[in-house]
This record gives structure tokens, sequence and C-alpha cells, in this order.
């Protein structure tokens, strides 16, 4: 262990329960973890004793539903403890009893449901449910009032959940939750909650729900079971649907600071033995789902709050994997333990390698919400872009070869480096061919923002692995078909990348390429247009403005990201409101016509207009580079081609595909 990092491995208790370390799992939904009679999957059990094994003092699942006929889930769509109790028992121990033989403790996280929020993917015909006749979240849909009777119905139902949990070898609950504009949180905050009984009103009345839940688990499971809480201090709304951009001033509707610590306060005095801090709702989403546009460890002064307002112990969540920033935290009082949810999810051994001092060795996260909330959202499955063996522990296991092969790379991208990374791992001779001077290809331009730094990050893991594996990587070297036929090899893999998409617009003077702006190898001027407002488009556009730029977007359609947008819509929505908050003006159902004499002609619906620019900057997509493996393809007797070169599409793509391909190459 690096001396430096010693505080984060001091052990720290919840209630009675001691924890090895200062390091959470934080809570993501297990979709795609259960199975059909709510029990936990092979695939759960392997997901959360990885993350175990990886060292995380304290694993916490994802939500799970302890009731299904007041708020109908489709059930069961996660593990559930109150579904099929044996079931869910006999499952649900095996996993227990693997992640406490790594001295690791695992709490389950019980949810009352999402009411407004529910996410559409998931609600199908059932009509959503809330504390007053409010609007949903995400389509026009006036939700169902909640009845007393329902209310005391779902808090018995967190009793027997917890009961049944504890049988099962849990360690703890955390209840799901006073945060994010979930159904509890709903109850909580005046801005949804209309009513007038006594789950209405004064504020105390509001966190009856919350206050009735612990009392029952205690009642039922002992007053020494701990029982934990996710806790939103502040809502960021301004209004219905709409949540408050980085630094904005803004009138809070939802949960301010100042009752943030009131509540904080009174739910630890009710009970709650810890309290596992972020802010957010699904208002304002992306800052409870922070994506790259967010500053790491964004929830720290909003945890350091809670922390000095209370006596119980604080998680604190939230783009939390710089170790230094961690460690910084827990010595300053800002909490006592760091929640890691998506870094854990890209490297399940981030702790025991920060233990060890290999902080080089951890995989980065991107904090793209590609694989994990995207895919949640779109598909009902947990992943992870980076790493494809996130919740396919077992099947999709390392396979050592029998008789290695000599392998031929050409193309060091992130599908190169990912299939040299696999093959080598395994145990194949492998010589990559890169034609630039450095590894990474498109992540190193697409890297350059600074709120981008984490794609060069991965770029060094991929440096620092294929070193370590002692791949033969050949930089400055582009070997054409007939190179390649005279180098010795078994099989080869082409992954040489795309080129930028050149449109046929008249022009006195090259246009520049958003490649080439963000490499620093073009000056785009102090006023420029970019073509394009897709996800490059949109992401160099803040870029620019970040270096005092003036920027126009042009977009053909009627609106900026509406082809290869993000596939999780925290990213999307907070990226289509921060481009016009950070002063990049929009045109949208445009076509660029000519640019000449410093003046690009621009067709819009209303006539054509003239827009003065000391350069245009295309980002209208790639074209895959494919030419070597068409020439090769038919003398080859074993030929891949992966990444850009066979279809352009997003880091996350290039990565499985690539993994795909390697760990089954024999």
């Amino acid at each position: 262990m690096i001396n430096k990092y010693k505080p984060l491995f001091t052990p720290v208790k919840i209630g009675n329960t001691e924890i090895k370390n200062r390091f959470a799992m934080a809570p993501m939904g297990p979709l795609g973890l259960g199975d059909a009679d709510g029990g936990f999957n092979q695939r759960g059990i392997d997901y959360y004793t990885e993350r175990a094994k990886g060292g995380t003092g304290l694993i916490i699942t994802g939500v799970t539903f302890v009731n299904d006929t007041v708020e109908k889930h489709d059930m069961p769509n996660t593990p559930s403890s109150t579904a099929n109790p044996v079931h869910f028992v006999r499952t649900a121990r095996e996993m227990t009893e693997r992640i406490h033989a790594y001295d690791s403790k695992v709490f389950m996280q019980l949810s009352g449901g999402f009411g407004r929020v529910t996410v559409p993917t998931n609600l199908g015909e059932h009509p959503p449910v809330a504390p007053s006749p409010i609007m949903h979240r995400w389509f026009d849909r006036v939700c169902r009032q909640l009845e007393i009777g329902e209310i005391k119905e779902i808090v018995e139902s967190f009793g027997v959940g917890a009961y049944n949990a504890k049988r099962a070898g849990f360690d703890g609950v955390q209840i799901h939750a006073v945060h994010e504009g979930y159904l509890i949180d709903q109850f909580a905050i005046s801005l949804f909650n209309q009513r007038t009984d006594e789950y209405g009103g004064p504020l105390e009345n509001r966190l009856r729900f919350a206050r009735e839940i612990v009392e029952e688990i205690k009642k039922t499971c002992g007053s020494d079971f701990v029982v934990t809480l996710r806790y939103s201090p502040k809502s960021m709304i301004k209004d219905f649907r709409a949540g408050a951009m980085p630094g904005e001033k803004f009138t809070e509707k939802g949960r301010d600071i100042e009752e943030g610590v009131t509540v904080a306060k009174l739910l630890t005095e009710y009970g709650y033995d810890a309290l596992d801090v972020d802010v957010g709702s699904y208002d304002a989403w992306w800052w409870s789902h922070p994506p790259m546009y967010q500053e790491k460890g964004l929830y720290r002064e909003y945890a350091k709050t809670v922390k000095d307002a209370v006596d119980t112990p604080v998680i604190c969540a939230g783009r939390m994997d710089d170790p230094d920033m961690a460690l910084e935290a827990v010595k300053n009082g800002t909490c006592d333990i760091i929640s890691m949810g998506r870094p854990l999810l890209a490297d399940p051994e981030y702790v025991n390698k920060l233990r060890k001092g290999d902080i080089a060795g951890i995989r980065p996260c991107l904090s793209c919400q590609e694989g994990c909330m995207g895919r949640i959202s779109e598909y009902s499955s947990l992943h992870c872009a980076v790493n494809p063996q996130t919740a396919r522990e077992r099947a999709a296991q390392y396979r050592p070869v029998i008789e290695a092969k000599e392998v031929l790379v050409v193309g060091g991208g992130v599908a190169g480096c990912e299939a040299a990374r696999v093959l080598a791992r395994r145990g194949h001779k492998v010589k990559l061919y890169e034609k630039n001077d450095k590894l990474g290809g498109n992540l190193i331009p697409g890297g350059a923002p600074k709120f981008k730094k984490d794609d060069i990050a991965l770029v060094k893991w991929y440096e620092n692995q294929l070193e370590r594996l002692k791949v033969q990587v050949n930089l400055n070297s582009e070997p054409d078909a007939e190179a390649i036929r005279r180098i010795p090899h078994d099989v080869l893999i082409v992954a040489t990348g795309s080129r930028p998409k050149i449109p046929p617009i008249p022009t006195d003077r090259d246009f520049l390429t958003a490649d080439k702006v963000l490499r620093g190898e073009a000056d785009p001027g102090q006023k420029t247009v970019v073509l394009g407002g897709g996800l490059v488009g949109c992401e160099l556009a803040l870029h620019l403005r970040d270096l005092g730029k003036e920027v126009v977007i042009v977009e053909a359609l009627d609106a900026i990201l509406q082809v290869n947008r993000p596939l999780c819509h925290a990213n999307s929505e907070m990226l289509e409101r921060l481009v016009p908050y950070r002063g990049v003006e929009l045109i949208t159902s445009a076509a660029a016509k000519e640019y000449k004499n410093g003046c690009l002609t621009v067709g819009t619906k209303k006539g054509d207009e003239t827009l003065r620019a000391d350069s245009v900057i295309l980002a209208v997509g790639y074209s895959p580079v494919s030419d070597l493996y068409e020439e090769l393809q038919s003398e080859e007797p074993d030929i891949r081609l992966l990444g850009d070169a066979r279809r352009t599409a997003n880091i996350m793509y290039a990565v499985w595909d690539a993994f795909e391909v390697a760990n089954n190459i024999d």
C-alpha cells in the first residue's frame, strides 16, 4: 500500500457493522441481475462478488422493489426480497456468503417505488402513482394519488423485505430513497406533495413515510439491524421537468439546502444509521447521474454540509474516482465513506489496485453512461462501455489459449488496442501497427476538451497494459498489403478507423475538420461555424467556448443531438441545455450552401442567412477506412475487421466488438 492512502484503508462503523475500508460500491440498477422468480441469478451473484473480491469494503445492491400491488413493476424485473421469499433467500444467501468470504459487507437497497419518475419502458400500461395528482416526469399523464392504506401497505412491505434480506445474510439495508425525486422523496418535497392529510403539509408530515419505514424495519429486524438512506439535500429543480445547469443562479423549487440540513437531522433522529449523499432529481437528473460535463466530486460540498449537521456516518458518491480527492474528503471530514458506482463497473479491482499502489493499472470510467444508465433505461440491462465483462463475469471470462498464434493488429485506436490487449492477455503473440506517433486513434481528439480527460486516461491505460503484456507496438508504421504479406502471422485484424466526411459545399478555402481542430493542428480563428450538431459538433463547440471562441452550430435537422446522441438521457439532456447555456448560437433546419470570402451562406426555412466566420469546421460524421481489409480479405485465411473500419460507432461498441472477437480467436 502507498502510505499516502492509508486513511482510506482504515475501518469505519455504520451502526454496529464494521466496514474494513472507506470504499462502498454505490447502488446501481440491477436490471438483468435477477431471475424470473425474484432471486439473484448467477450473473448477479458473480457481478457483486467480483467487486467484493476487488477489495470494496461495502457492497450496496441496486434498487429492489418491496411491493408490487400498489405500484406495478412487471415483477420481477429486478431481484425482490418479497416476491418469492424462499427462492430469494436461497439465491441471495449464496451471494452474501461469497461476499463475506472477502471480508466485505453487503447492504440491500429496498425501494418503495418510483412514482412520477418511472422509466417509460418499465411502466408499460400500469398507471403511475404519486403523493398527489401531479404530472409524470416523462410524458403528459397525471399520476394517481396514493391512498393512506396503500402507504401503510408499502411500509409493511419494507419490514417484510428487510426481514427476508436479513435472513439471506445481508448486513443491512439502504432505503431508496429521500433522493432524486423517487416516490418517498416526492412525499418529502412540497412541490410534489399537495396532500392535506397526515402525509402532507408541514415538513414532518411529508417525512412521515420515511420515518415509518425505518421504524417498521427496526421493529421487525431489531434495533441493531443497520438501515441507511440514500439522501439528496438539494434537488436542483427550477420547475417541473426543468433542472439547473452547473453554476446557474435559480430559485430552488424542490428541496433547498436549508431545508436539506433540517431533513438530515430529522432522518437521523428517526433512526437511520447513515446517509448516502448526492444531489439532484429526475427533473435535473444530470446531477443525480452526472455525465462527464459535470466536475468530479460534485457532491462534496453537500456531503460536508450534511456531515457537519449529523452524528451518523456520511457516504459520498459522485465521480469520486480520483484517489487524491477521495483521500482529502476522508481526511478533512467531508464524508466517512467514498461511494463509487461506475468506476467499479469499469474496474472491479479498483480498491485492491489502489491498495497495492497500482494506480496506472486502474481502468478509468469515462462517465459516458452508455453501458450503464443508457442501457438500463433503454434495454433494462446493466453493463459498462469500457469493460465488456461487467455483469457477464462468468460468460465473458478470458479464454486461455492452447496454442499461441501470431496475430497482426493494424490500427492503434480503441478497437485495435482492446483486441491486442485481450489477445495478449489470453496468451497469443501480438504485433500492433499504428500510423501515428501515439496510440488512441479518435480518443486523442475526442479527449481534448477538459471535460473529456478520462478519454486520454483510457489511452494511457491501454499504453500501460500493452507494455505490461509485452505487445510489440510499432508507431509511425502503416503497413500496406504488400508489407503485411511479408510479415509472418496466423491472424490479421484490421482496425484502420475512419475518416471525416467532406460534404460537397463550394468553398474558396479548405474546411477544417473537428479532429484537426481538437488535436491543435488547425487554428479556427476567433469566430467559427461548426457544421453538424451531433455529439462531436456539440462537444467541439463547448471546447471552443472554453477557449474563448465565438461559435455557431449549423444543423440540418430541427434540433441538435438527433443522430448518434448519447444513449443515456442524462448525458443528452444536459448537453442539449448546456450548449445554448454556454453561449453557443444554434441554427437548426439549415443547410450550408457555400463558404467564400470569409462568409458562410446558410439556407434556412426563412431564407438564406450569411454568417461571418474565420473558419468552418466539419463535424458531419465519419466514413469507414476499410481499403486494406477489402484488398486482403480474399487471400488471408483468418482476417477480422473491427472498430470504425467496420462501422462508425462510439467507444463502447469498438471495445465490445474487439473484446468479443479477440476473446474467441483460437
